[in-house]
C-alpha cells in the first residue's frame, strides 16, 4: 500500500513538474523554459544545489558545503513578466541593471581595459553567438561587447583581445571566461552582474545547469576564489535570464 502510495505521489510531481516546463520555441535548435522565471533566490539556489548533487555525487560533505552558492547572490527577477527570449534580453538587463546602485549606464565600460561590469555565460558557443547578436544595441567605442568563446577564436587572441579593450559587457561560454580571470586577462573590479542564459534549453531540451559538462564549468567558475569573494559580499549579483 505504501508503495502505491509512493509512485502515485511520483506520478503526479512528473505531472506537476511537465506542466511547470512549458517550453517556447527560440530559433531552429533550442526553446525557452518559462519555469526558470518562476524561481526566487532561495529557489534559484536550491536548484543549483541539486544539480550539484545529481551531477557531482563523488563530493564529501564539506565539499558539497564549498560548492553552496547563498541566495543573497542570486538577484530576484520573478517580477519580469515577458519571455526571457533573445529579442527581450537587452530590455531585460536594462531593467535590472540598477539594482542596489548597480544603474550605471551599461553603454557606458571601466577605463581600464578587459574590466567588465556584466558577464553574460551561455552553454554553447553558438548561443553565445546569438547573445552576443542580441545586446549588441550596447556596443560603442569605448564599450565593447567582447566574444568570450572558442569557436573561431583563439585562446591567445582573446587574451590579447582583454589586455588591450575596454570591455562593458563580456559574452562568453564558462570555461572560456574561467580561464581569461585565471590569466588575468578579465578583472573582476568592476563586475557587477553575471547573467547566466538559464532559460534556454537545446533539442533534448536541457537547460545549461542540466547538462553535466557545463554545469561543472558554471559551478567552477562561480566558484572562482575572485568572483565568489564578490557574490558574497554583495559587489556583483547573479542574475538568471
Amino acid at each position: 500500500m505504501e508503495k502505491l502510495r509512493k509512485l502515485k505521489r511520483k506520478k503526479e510531481s512528473e505531472k506537476e513538474n511537465e506542466e511547470s516546463h512549458l517550453v517556447i520555441p527560440e530559433g531552429s535548435n533550442g526553446g525557452i523554459n518559462t519555469a526558470i522565471a518562476k524561481l526566487d533566490p532561495q529557489l534559484i539556489a536550491d536548484y543549483v544545489v541539486q544539480k550539484v548533487k545529481k551531477f557531482e555525487k563523488d563530493l564529501s560533505v564539506v565539499e558539497m558545503e564549498d560548492r553552496y552558492i547563498p541566495a543573497s547572490a542570486f538577484l530576484d527577477t520573478t517580477s519580469w513578466q515577458k519571455d526571457r527570449n533573445l529579442e527581450n534580453l537587452p530590455e531585460f538587463m536594462e531593467a535590472f541593471s540598477r539594482h542596489k546602485g548597480r544603474g550605471s549606464s551599461l553603454k557606458k565600460a571601466s577605463e581600464s581595459n578587459g574590466t567588465p561590469h556584466t558577464i553574460t555565460i551561455a552553454a554553447a558557443a553558438l548561443r553565445a553567438a546569438d547573445l552576443t547578436r542580441a545586446v549588441r544595441k550596447f556596443q560603442s567605442k569605448e564599450n565593447a561587447i567582447a566574444k568570450l568563446f572558442a569557436k573561431h577564436i583563439k585562446f591567445k587572441e582573446s587574451l590579447e583581445y582583454c589586455h588591450s579593450t575596454r570591455i562593458g559587457i563580456g559574452v562568453g561560454t564558462p570555461g572560456r571566461v574561467l580561464d581569461l580571470i585565471k590569466e588575468d586577462a578579465l578583472k573582476l573590479d568592476g563586475l557587477k552582474r553575471v547573467l547566466i542564459d538559464a532559460s534556454y534549453i537545446d533539442q533534448k531540451k536541457r537547460g545549461i545547469f542540466e547538462i553535466k559538462e557545463t554545469q561543472k564549468s558554471v559551478m567552477d567558475l562561480l566558484l572562482n576564489e575572485k568572483l565568489k569573494e564578490r557574490l558574497l559580499s554583495g559587489d556583483t549579483t547573479i542574475i538568471f535570464y
